[in-house]
């Protein structure tokens, strides 16, 4: 059995890509996800990873979901922290349940499962953990006040927690992706696409689930062990940190 990886927001998107990567590169893959049953037992029938269901914003149901792990299959080793919301709309329109559902869903959802998979990795002198931010974390965005600050936030969260737990075998890096090709993104019009969004990236195009998930694999491996506070930008080009 292959070291233990969990990734949030696993059963679609992103996270349906960096699920598959995982479990094709050899690791015992769990996928949590929040509400959606059919579309994560779908997932489960499809490609034989294990469904957790779990409100990653909630420090309790994490912790209850990390020790069920745990339970059937060992500590987690990877993780990553793929889940999030957008609640788009400028901040003069904004209500406190719009700032307050992205906040925990994007970032408060690091801590929470990081302090309860922290001990673990610690004893075992081992752990990878991969937060997947965005760009608009590094550059903004109109109408994104919440999102943008919470996956600033993920960067940052990710090089203190780096900074911890070097000395302890584990790493922590973050990922940014551009405009990606996801089922939500592929929704928007095509003449949208064309004449607002791709113009934007330098490569011409929308970068694929499969490109955020080979960076994951990477990150996850033994062969990543000197990068730690790191953060991959992964957006064709669209905005160079």
């Amino acid at each position: 059995m292959g070291r233990i990886a969990l990734v949030t927001g696993g059963t679609r998107g992103i996270g349906r890509a960096v699920s598959l990567a995982l479990r094709d590169a050899g690791y015992t893959v769990v996928a949590n996800y929040a509400g959606n049953d059919e579309a994560a037992n779908s997932f489960k029938d499809e490609t034989g990873i294990p469904v957790y269901k779990c409100d990653v914003g909630d420090f309790d149901t994490v912790g209850a979901m990390v020790a069920k792990i745990k339970e059937d299959l060992g500590a987690v080793e990877v993780l990553v922290n793929n889940a999030g919301i957008t609640r788009d709309k400028p901040l003069h329109k904004m209500d406190k349940n719009d700032w307050d559902a992205v906040i925990n869903t994007n970032l408060s959802s690091l801590f929470n499962l990081s302090r309860n998979v922290i001990d673990d990795m610690r004893a075992a002198g081992f752990g990878r953990i991969i937060s997947i931010s965005s760009v608009n974390g590094q550059k903004g965005q109109f109408g994104q006040t919440n999102y943008a600050a919470s996956k600033a936030g993920d960067i940052g969260f990710t090089k203190a927690l780096a900074l911890e737990t070097a000395s302890k075998g584990i790493t922590v890096n973050a990922i940014t992706p551009g405009y990606i090709g996801t089922e939500m993104v592929r929704a928007v019009p095509k003449e949208v696409l064309d004449a607002k969004i791709l113009p934007l990236v330098p490569v011409g195009r929308l970068g694929e689930p499969e490109e955020i998930a080979r960076c994951v694999v990477f990150l996850a491996s033994d062969d990543a062990g000197f990068i730690t506070g790191s953060t991959i930008s992964a957006n064709g080009g669209l905005y160079m940190a």
